[in-house]
């Protein structure tokens, strides 16, 4: 069900899932959508950074449901609207979407014909089969016409709904919660709906079970409801902790933190970049207790025995860009071997309610550092970010993370370039990381001379070399669009590159190039599912395996999908010289995590070795955020966060994807049941 709206709903600063259709009409432009009329009923899409667009409902003149969404969030711009016919027995017998997301043509058709077969026609797929008691499910198209599923799943009570093309929904309604807002006092209730995504998603019900609206980072609420998101946000996720926690209570026993000593494994040293073989590891006490040949340790009375054979033992995994805040994702990310985090962009409260009941056993998650996003008040703010109006405000945010105990700021694209410099000097006065987006107008060895120790995302590493009309508008699209037109004629070699190498090497500057984001936007025709989750397609739910097909960033200004691979390859070349030259670069994935085995395999494609591209997911990112004392690599003493893997990784890191044991703090946690329990059914390819 609108797959985007839970994206952006779930999201923190994250790109929103960009999705474009490749077709041979031009998409509907915005002048050509349908009008609201006066008095149509009127939604909000919101966050704590402001108001980013409006959906509207009415019912056209012809008796069908009409919908009309207008959105602009950080610079991408979406502007859909929707035509829905409703069939005798109440459900969509047609629906016609046209306009264009965030990333192209959004148009999307569905009809029944009168043999009773359904037809559809998407931007990823076309397919047709009989309709029989199905509801379709829609790829794209305006969030709030949603509502309409919603009412299905409520009418349908336990059994649920079968889903076209395939799949099966359900909703579970719980207790009324009151409210206050235009129309006074009311009561709404917060229910969960299953089968659209790994996890249960909620969403808020009015009295007579029909939708409200939906809160999160970004909510979508009537109009004149806003301030209630953070309200309502707090409310379902701690609903959401309580079932989550049943599940941390499951598998954080004393039964699973006994002495475990795994036999005859191939161990990767992170520290000295290589793999070693027939070793033994003893962990124990919630420490790593011993490594020495294999079979030379004795284990402790009552310890569980692995045999290591075939198998890789390595530090658990680090995504050093996950914009952690939803439970049930971060439940995922252990399932996949991550036992780190660096979130580049988290909400204050939501970092300190995860610390508090992950350290109080309640929370199945991995650990990690959290920064703080700090945007210029503008149109183009961040959404979860902490806006400012002036330098002083900006010094005043910074305060603001430093007194919450958090790890880092991070500075984003609407920021005034002269703010930079006298906040940075604020952050590390107090001690903290600074990092972010490159503001418009600055090029990135700009931000680096003002303050930054970290650049976030290799397209910003790209603008050192675009022209200035592109850096000047780095807030908008342009920030993709420009090195996607000019990355190819870069010259990766040139003097000016490569001393900009250099002395991004001499600060000891970190970058986090996330290729993962750009690789299916600049690559994919539609025709293949993008590389990072291709191996995970059979084993998740098919709305979500269907969400996961894109068809690349439209193309713009003559530029075609050629000149596009062209300039990624260019980003990957970019990678590479960086770590040629010295340039700590730290694994992130700016997603749901399953794209960090993709991102590795790139940084081989870059030029580094098997060993470098595992330290980038271990060792650097541990060094990066001081934790590397206690976690990063395996030696006597460190916390025992390891990953044991099915096959060897010095072979092939995209065996990683194959997670057998899981040790967070200690706990012996099996991968199995543990992809069961986030919505993984069964081992990737």
């Amino acid at each position: 069900m609108r797959s985007i709206l839970l994206a952006a709903l779930l999201g923190a600063a994250a790109p929103m899932t960009l999705i474009a259709p490749q077709t041979s009409a031009a998409p509907a432009t915005k002048e050509q959508l349908l009008p609201p009329p006066p008095g149509a009923r009127h939604f909000t899409i919101s966050s704590i950074a402001g108001k980013h667009g409006d959906i509207w409902s009415w019912t056209a003149p012809d008796g069908r449901v009409a919908y009309r969404m207008s959105m602009s969030l950080r610079g991408w711009v979406t502007e859909t609207d929707e035509l829905m016919t409703i069939g005798a027995d109440g459900r969509p017998s047609a629906i016609a979407i046209r306009g264009f997301t965030d990333s192209g043509d959004a148009t999307e058709d569905f009809a029944v014909d009168p043999t009773g077969t359904a037809r559809w026609k998407t931007a990823v797929d076309a397919g047709s089969a009989p309709f029989g008691v199905k509801r379709y499910n829609t790829y794209g198209g305006p969030w709030l016409a949603g509502e309409r599923d919603i009412e299905a799943l409520v009418a349908a009570g336990p059994r649920g709904v079968d889903l076209l093309p395939t799949g099966h929904a359900s909703i579970q309604i719980g207790q009324p919660t009151q409210i206050t807002g235009p129309a006074g006092r009311r009561s709404i209730k917060l229910a969960f709906i299953s089968g659209y995504g790994f996890s249960p998603s909620p969403v808020w019900l009015d009295s007579d079970s029909r939708y409200f609206g939906s809160a999160g980072e970004i909510s979508l609420l009537p109009e004149g409801y806003e301030a209630l998101g953070p309200k309502l946000k707090a409310i379902q996720d701690k609903a959401t902790a309580a079932m989550v926690r049943d599940v941390a209570h499951r598998f954080l026993t004393p039964a699973n933190r006994s002495a475990t000593l795994v036999n005859d494994v191939l161990v990767f040293d992170s520290i000295a970049g290589r793999y070693l073989p027939h070793q033994a590891v003893l962990i124990a006490d919630g420490k790593v207790a011993a490594q020495a040949a294999a079979g030379s340790i004795k284990a402790p009375a009552g310890a569980t025995l692995i045999d290591g054979k075939g198998k890789t033992l390595l530090p658990g995994l680090w995504d050093a860009h996950q914009h952690v805040g939803d439970d049930w994702a971060l439940l995922q990310n252990v399932a996949t071997g991550m036992t780190n985090y660096r979130s580049p962009g988290s909400l204050i409260e939501d970092a300190l309610s995860i610390y508090k009941r992950r350290a109080a056993g309640d929370l199945l998650a991995p650990d990690g550092k959290v920064s703080v996003i700090i945007d210029r008040k503008d149109p183009l703010a961040a959404q979860g970010a902490l806006t400012v109006s002036s330098a002083a405000e900006a010094v005043a945010a910074v305060g603001k993370i430093k007194a919450a105990g958090l790890w880092g700021a991070k500075f984003y694209t609407s920021m005034d370039p002269a703010w930079i410099a006298p906040a940075a000097a604020e952050a590390h006065r107090l001690g903290l990381h600074v990092h972010g987006h490159v503001p418009a107008g600055m090029r990135p060895l700009e931000a680096v001379r003002a303050g930054y120790d970290e650049v976030t995302h290799i397209n910003f590493i790209m603008m050192q070399a675009m022209p200035q009309a592109v850096v000047d508008k780095a807030n908008t699209a342009a920030r993709l669009e420009g090195p996607a037109k000019y990355g190819k004629d870069v010259d990766l070699d040139s003097p000016a590159m490569t001393a900009f190498y250099s002395e991004l090497a001499q600060r000891k500057t970190v970058i986090d190039p996330t290729l993962t984001v750009w690789e299916p936007l600049m690559t994919s025709d539609g025709s293949t599912m993008s590389p990072e989750y291709a191996a995970f397609a059979e084993i998740a739910p098919p709305a979500v395996a269907r969400g996961w097909k894109i068809a690349g960033y439209p193309l713009f200004d003559g530029v075609t999908r050629d000149d596009f691979r062209k300039s990624f390859a260019k980003m990957i070349g970019l990678v590479g010289r960086l770590h040629k030259a010295g340039v700590p670069i730290v694994a992130g994935t700016d997603g749901s995590g399953l794209e960090l085995v993709r991102e590795l395999e790139l940084y081989q494609q870059a030029g580094l070795t098997n060993a470098e591209a595992l330290q980038t997911a271990t060792i650097v990112p541990a060094r990066m955020t001081g934790m590397a004392d206690r976690t990063g690599s395996i030696a006597p003493g460190k916390t025992a966060d390891l990953v044991l893997i099915e096959g060897d990784v010095s072979a092939d890191l995209g065996n990683l994807r194959h997670v057998s044991t899981v040790f967070l703090d200690g706990y012996r946690l099996d991968g199995q049941a543990l992809r069961t329990a986030s919505g993984l059914h069964g081992m990737p390819k």
